[in-house]
């Protein structure tokens, strides 16, 4: 990447420009705003939102390792910019409609990155190769805002661009590297929040300074298993979209025969909408599906911002994408998560058993788990039962601490008190939330047709 951005490219662009500015010298550009758009007829630019967009001066456009694109000249609905943009997904990529409305208001997302307090990653997952997530990601890039391809990067590299440019990061093959770079790792994490940031120590003169660099922004990442492979604290920061293998009787256009232009022609589109209606998104504020957890609400407010000032009904459609993408992510819980699990469905065993069932041993705890059907505990350790040490490790987590216990009248050996995971129990496993409604639940989100002969709107 480094060798992909000479330093002397590194110049950092004025935030906003004037319309008037922009000279449309490049023929794509030119072209595309002048292509026949959704509404031809011209409206007043709305003020401006309380936090400017971000854009890109054309002075510096041709040097940079991305597309920069201008607005339409032509006013945009965006409900009916979002039917394009979802069709256009579906157009080359085997997923659910539900999954291509939550990509598309990711998408848009990009644009106005910085109106809210979190940008969710976009999550793209597959449970094996040749399941199209490498395609879905690039079709999502030719339609991101500065999309900048960022696999071989270094943190270094990144968190700079971010100060610069603040580009959509995609990270494809996440599940080869990021295992193992926890500078790349802490910079996606820390980006999910507005204020996030990394602190790097920078030469002025003979002495070393600290400075922050902003690391907040759209970021996408796509690989094989990435549950085994993200810490949870990273999968819970994102929207998932779980790739599957085509079907022999599922058949989609090839990218490379898209029509001439048409990303090109949608993210002018993207950014006239962008600037007309990013005051309004700035002030929305959707219902939060209660069935959603903190960390969900979070993820998709900024969507379902988006989806409520779009009107038209995508309000209806980003919720229910909302409560299936959530459920579907939540039923892979934590490892911790599911330790807390099993331990209570061991205690609750006991109940009725000797006189001591309240205290358990390390050991025979470990024993138990390792009876437990389709749990990972037997082959926990590289092929063996979990340790002491690491279910140490994993209840410390959880203030949880072992200590001398009388499972008999004469053994006291290291173990753990039921009342000792009574307020984890209620804390991680015993939630009030609502419960996701049950056709949400039974929801199949490749059961619809994909229709791949209608270009145009639902």
């Amino acid at each position: 990447m480094e060798n992909q951005i000479p330093p002397s490219k590194l110049v950092a662009p004025s935030v906003v420009f004037k319309e008037s500015d922009v000279a449309h010298t490049d023929t794509q550009i030119e072209a595309s705003n002048n292509a026949s758009l959704s509404v031809q007829s011209e409206q007043p630019r709305p003020k401006k939102a309380t936090t400017p967009r971000y854009k890109i001066s054309p002075k510096y456009a041709r040097d940079l390792p991305f597309k920069v694109y201008y607005p339409s000249k032509n006013a945009v609905q965006l409900c009916e910019l979002l039917n394009e943009v979802s069709a256009t997904i579906r157009m080359f990529v085997i997923v659910s409609a539900i999954q291509a409305d939550a990509v598309a208001l990711w998408i848009f997302m990009g644009y106005i990155f910085n109106l809210f307090d979190t940008n969710p990653l976009l999550i793209i997952n597959a449970p094996e190769r040749a399941c199209a997530k490498t395609l879905l990601q690039t079709v999502i890039a030719d339609l991101s805002a500065r999309a900048l391809m960022a696999s071989n990067a270094t943190a270094s590299s990144l968190f700079r661009s971010v100060e610069l440019w603040n580009p959509s990061i995609f990270f494809d093959e996440a599940d080869t590297f990021f295992k193992e770079n926890n500078e790349l790792l802490g910079m996606v994490n820390a980006g999910y929040k507005s204020s996030g940031f990394v602190l790097r120590s920078e030469k002025v003169e003979d002495s070393f300074i600290p400075k922050k660099f902003p690391v907040f922004g759209a970021k996408s990442l796509a690989g094989i298993a990435l549950e085994r492979h993200l810490p949870d604290s990273t999968m819970s920061r994102g929207i998932v979209i779980s790739m599957r293998k085509k079907l022999p009787d599922e058949t989609v256009t090839r990218l490379r025969y898209a029509e001439p232009g048409l990303f090109a022609k949608l993210c002018v589109k993207l950014e006239r909408a962008a600037d007309d209606y990013a005051e309004a998104i700035q002030h929305a504020r959707p219902h939060l599906p209660e069935a959603l957890s903190d960390r969900g609400q979070d993820n998709w407010e900024p969507l379902l911002a988006i989806a409520e000032v779009a009107g038209d009904g995508w309000l209806e459609r980003a919720t229910q994408a909302a409560l299936i993408l959530s459920n579907q992510s939540n039923e892979k819980v934590s490892t911790g998560n599911e330790l807390l699990s099993d331990i209570q469905s061991i205690f609750e065993d006991r109940r009725h058993g000797k006189q001591y069932w309240d205290k358990i041993s390390s050991a025979d705890l470990i024993a138990q788990l390792q009876q437990i059907a389709e749990s990972p505990w037997a082959t926990y350790n590289q092929g063996r039962p979990i340790a002491p040490r690491q279910l140490a490790g994993q209840l410390a987590m959880y203030g949880i601490k072992s200590k001398t216990v009388r499972v008999g009248r004469h053994d006291t050996p290291k173990g753990y008190e039921l009342s000792q995971f009574e307020d984890a129990f209620a804390r991680y496993l015993n939630t009030s939330d609502v419960p996701v409604p049950e056709a949400v639940q039974d929801e199949d989100t490749f059961s619809d047709t994909q229709d791949t002969s209608n270009k145009g709107l639902y």
